[in-house]
């Protein structure tokens, strides 16, 4: 079960060509004469431009490489040979307007569509990592939210056994009501990098979601400071009722990057930074 960042990216892209021009100083004398001179073959005006021609045509050929673009991604609808199937898709736009409904503030309402499954898959992650699902009454509206209807009784069961055990809660420094002790806050939030459909049919789909989680508690004196693991959870959805749900799933840890030399934030800039920093309805 999760408890439950990234560096930017940079590079500019583009192509161009330039000359480099060679211009003896003023009243410069060749040591060899002028007879000299003629002997060499090609004057240096000429190695300029035999120069130039040589870089104009390996950028044409670079060019020709790369599709024509100035940008090497790939648009979903581009033509091309068949690619791996395993490969990620385009995260460019696709024109199709993210979700505007909400159940129990929780996205909803998404389309029948492979890029809806994927869009359905990420937000219940980040749903189901919630703090709110250590909040009986939330869990309960959560779990009734994301779960297909045959199957959320069910896990409404298994999730109060393992979130309402005491426990399990003071393992995590929080309260038999799964609150934080005074002067600390609780932060346990889900942030997908990115989904994947591992299969998909028109009522069925298994997407996978790699994400990042944040899990601890902030303050002066927590015995659980705030740390950040990596999971991947595969979703088994099924489209009931006008929309995607959560039949089964499965977790694995990782794949994990390694952590970049970054100073760590305190307690109370850790704190601050959850409360003011919401989350994301996230869409293909």
């Amino acid at each position: 079960m999760s408890i439950g960042d990234d560096g930017g990216y940079g590079g500019d892209r583009g192509s161009g060509t330039g000359q480099t021009r060679t211009r003896l100083p003023d009243g410069e004398s060749d040591t060899y004469g002028s007879a000299r001179r003629a002997r060499m073959g090609l004057s240096s005006r000429n190695l300029v431009t035999v120069v130039g021609v040589v870089v104009l045509l390996i950028a044409a050929i670079a060019f020709a490489n790369r599709g024509g673009s100035g940008n090497s991604e790939t648009g979903a609808d581009s033509a091309g040979p068949a690619k791996d199937p395993a490969a990620a898709r385009p995260t460019t736009p696709t024109g199709t307007k993210p979700v505007t409904t909400k159940t129990a503030g929780i996205a909803s309402g998404f389309p029948h569509t492979d890029e809806g499954a994927q869009s359905a898959a990420a937000n219940y992650v980040v749903a189901l990592n919630s703090d709110g699902m250590y909040n009986t009454a939330r869990r309960q509206e959560i779990v009734q939210s994301v779960y297909a209807p045959s199957v959320a009784a069910a896990r409404k069961s298994a999730l109060d056994t393992t979130y309402g055990d005491p426990a399990h809660l003071q393992r995590f420094g929080l309260k038999p009501d799964g609150t934080a002790p005074a002067g600390l806050t609780f932060i346990s939030r889900a942030n997908p990098v990115g989904t994947k459909t591992e299969a998909f049919t028109n009522d069925k789909a298994k997407v996978s979601v790699w994400y990042s989680a944040l899990f601890g508690l902030a303050g002066a004196n927590s015995q659980k400071p705030v740390t950040e693991s990596w999971y991947t959870t595969t979703y088994d959805l099924q489209w009931v009722g006008g929309d995607w749900k959560i039949v089964d799933f499965t977790q694995q840890n990782g794949p994990a990057p390694i952590g970049r030399d970054q100073a760590v934030a305190s307690a109370d800039d850790m704190a601050k930074a959850v409360r003011g920093y919401g989350g994301f309805t996230y869409a293909r």
